[in-house]
C-alpha cells in the first residue's frame, strides 16, 4: 500500500513501515496538560502529527488517531486553587482555548481525544496487573510505585542504563520507595492538601501518576499492541520509557512498534523555556502572524530537526507562502474551486510522495510545491495549479482563495460580526464569569471561536480579541 519509511526512535534507524493489521494504522500521541494556553512546542506536536495522520490517510490507510488530554496533575490542581475555581472549570476553559488554537493552525480533530479523568478504572486495573506481576508495590507513604529494576528492558527507548540513571537519584528522594529510580503509579491522598482530587482504589484514596494515564488510555482505545506512538522529544525520557515499562510489564509483550519524536522548538538558537523569558504562546504568535504562516513555518522544517523560532524566520515563511499563493492567483478562482484529488501519475506528485514516504520529509515535499509554482508562473497552466493546490492540501496548506491570503483578509466566518457585536458578547461573558456561570462564559467563548474570533484574558479582568 505504501513505501513509507519511519525513523523509529526505539531502533535508532529508519525502518520500512508495516502495520500490525494490513491497511490499518493505530496512532497515539501524547497531548496537552490543560492548565494554561498552548505554546509553540504544543503547536509543533499538533501540526507535526496532524501532518503524519493526513499523509497516512492520503496513502490509503484506515487510521485511528488518538491524542489524549491530561486533565489532572499537580499543576492543574495548584492553578485551580490559585484561581478559586474547580478543576473541571479550569480544564474545560483551556480545552476550549486549545481547540481554538488547533483549529486556527489547520489541525484536524483526532478520532479520539480521551481525558485522563475518564479512564481511572483502566489505570487501576493496569496497576493491579503490575502488582500481580511483581512490578508494583505500595510504599510506606501509601503511594504505589513501579519497581524499575525488576523490568529487564528499562532504558531501551532512551538508551539510558540503570547505572547512568543513578546520577539522578538524589533528585527524587522518597522514603516510601524501595529504590530512588522507582516511579509513582498511584499517589496516595494527603490530608494536608484539601484541594486534591481523589478516587477510591484498592490501595486507598488517591489519584493516578502521569505515566500510567497514557498506558491505560492508549491500551483501552488502540489495544495492548499498536503501530505508532508519538510526542515531543522531551517525552522520550522518562514518560515514554515509563509507558513501555508499564504496558509491557503488565501485558508481557511488545507495546508499540514505531516510536516517533519531534524536535525541540528553539528561540534564537536557545531552547524555549519560561526561565529564559523566551516563551511564546500560540496566541502571542498569532497576534503577529497568519495561522497558515505558522503552520507552513513548522512544516518547512523536518519534524525531527530543532525548530528555531524568530520573527525573521516567520517573516521569511510568510514571504515563501506568499510566493505559492501568488502562483495560484494567476489562475481564475473558478478553475480551482472544485479541486479535490491529486493526479498521482504526474511527475511532481510522484516526487512529493517520495519525499513524504521518506520519514515525512516535508522540506523536500514543500520544495516540490515551489517547483510547481515556478512552472505555473511560466505557463499559467490550470492543470498544474490544480495539482499544486491538491498536493499542498494533503499537508493542510493553500486551501484558501489566494486573494484572501494575499490581502491579509480573514475568512467569511468572522465577517458577520461587527466589532460592537463582539464587544457585547465579551461583556456578556465577563458578566457570566462574575456570576460564576462558567458554562455560559465558556459557551460564549466557543461561539466567538466558531465565528473566527479569538479571545485572550488578561490580568485585571480585561479581555482582548482578534479575528483568527
Amino acid at each position: 500500500m505504501s513505501n513509507l519509511k519511519i525513523y523509529n526512535t526505539l531502533a535508532r534507524d529508519k525502518q520500512a513501515f508495516s502495520p500490525i493489521e494490513p491497511g490499518k494504522v493505530r496512532l497515539y500521541v501524547c497531548g496537552m496538560t490543560v492548565y494554561d494556553y498552548c505554546h509553540l512546542g504544543h503547536a509543533r506536536v499538533m501540526v507535526v502529527f496532524d501532518m503524519v495522520q493526513r499523509w497516512l490517510r492520503a496513502s490509503g490507510f484506515d487510521v485511528t488517531y488518538v491524542r489524549n488530554i491530561t486533565d489532572i496533575d499537580d499543576k492543574i490542581i495548584q492553578r485551580a486553587i490559585e484561581n478559586r475555581e474547580s478543576i473541571g472549570q479550569l480544564t474545560q476553559r483551556f480545552i476550549i482555548a486549545m481547540d481554538e488554537d488547533a483549529a486556527a493552525l489547520g489541525v484536524q480533530k483526532p478520532d479520539h481525544e480521551p481525558r485522563a479523568t475518564a479512564y481511572v478504572p483502566q489505570m487501576l486495573a493496569m496497576i493491579g496487573q503490575l502488582e500481580k506481576n511483581g512490578l508494583a508495590y505500595q510504599g510506606s507513604d501509601g503511594d504505589v510505585n513501579y519497581s524499575v529494576r525488576d523490568f529487564p528492558g528499562y532504558g531501551k527507548l532512551s538508551g539510558k542504563s540503570l547505572d547512568d540513571l543513578r546520577a539522578g537519584e538524589r533528585v527524587d528522594v522518597n522514603a516510601g520507595k524501595r529504590d530512588p529510580l522507582d516511579f509513582v503509579l498511584w499517589k496516595a491522598a494527603k490530608e494536608s492538601e484539601p484541594g486534591e482530587v481523589k478516587w477510591d482504589s484498592p490501595w486507598g484514596k488517591g489519584r493516578p501518576g502521569w505515566h500510567i494515564e497514557c498506558s491505560a488510555m492508549s491500551g483501552e482505545l488502540l489495544g495492548d499492541h499498536f503501530d505508532i506512538h508519538g510526542g515531543g522529544q522531551d517525552l522520550q525520557f522518562p514518560h515514554h520509557e515509563n509507558e513501555i515499562a508499564q504496558s509491557e510489564g503488565a501485558h508481557r509483550h511488545t507495546f508499540v512498534n514505531y516510536w516517533m519524536h519531534n524536535g525541540f522548538v528553539r528561540v534564537d538558537n536557545e531552547k524555549m523555556s519560561k526561565s529564559l523569558g523566551n516563551f511564546f504562546t500560540i496566541r502571542d504568535v498569532l497576534k503577529k502572524y497568519d495561522p497558515e504562516v505558522v503552520r507552513f513555518f513548522i512544516l518547512r522544517a523536518h519534524y525531527r530537526s530543532p525548530l528555531n523560532y524568530s520573527d525573521a524566520h516567520l517573516d521569511d515563511a510568510r514571504q515563501a507562502l506568499t510566493r505559492l499563493y501568488t502562483a495560484l492567483k494567476e489562475v481564475p478562482v473558478d478553475d480551482l474551486a472544485a479541486v479535490t484529488a491529486v493526479d498521482q501519475g504526474e511527475a511532481h506528485a510522484q516526487r512529493f510522495a517520495e519525499a513524504m514516504n521518506d520519514d515525512f520529509n516535508t522540506p523536500v515535499a514543500i520544495a516540490v510545491l515551489f517547483d510547481l509554482a515556478n512552472e505555473i508562473n511560466k505557463s499559467k497552466s490550470v492543470a498544474l495549479a490544480r495539482q499544486l493546490k491538491a498536493l499542498a492540501g494533503v499537508i493542510g496548506l493553500l486551501q484558501r482563495p489566494a486573494d484572501s491570503f494575499l490581502k491579509g483578509g480573514v475568512g467569511s466566518e468572522a465577517a458577520g460580526l461587527s466589532a460592537a457585536d463582539i464587544e457585547a458578547k465579551i461583556a456578556a461573558r465577563i458578566a457570566a464569569k462574575k456570576a460564576k456561570n462558567f458554562a455560559e462564559a465558556d459557551g460564549i467563548r466557543a461561539e466567538l471561536a466558531a465565528a473566527g474570533v479569538i479571545l485572550e484574558d488578561k490580568p485585571g479582568g480585561l479581555t482582548e480579541w482578534r479575528r483568527g
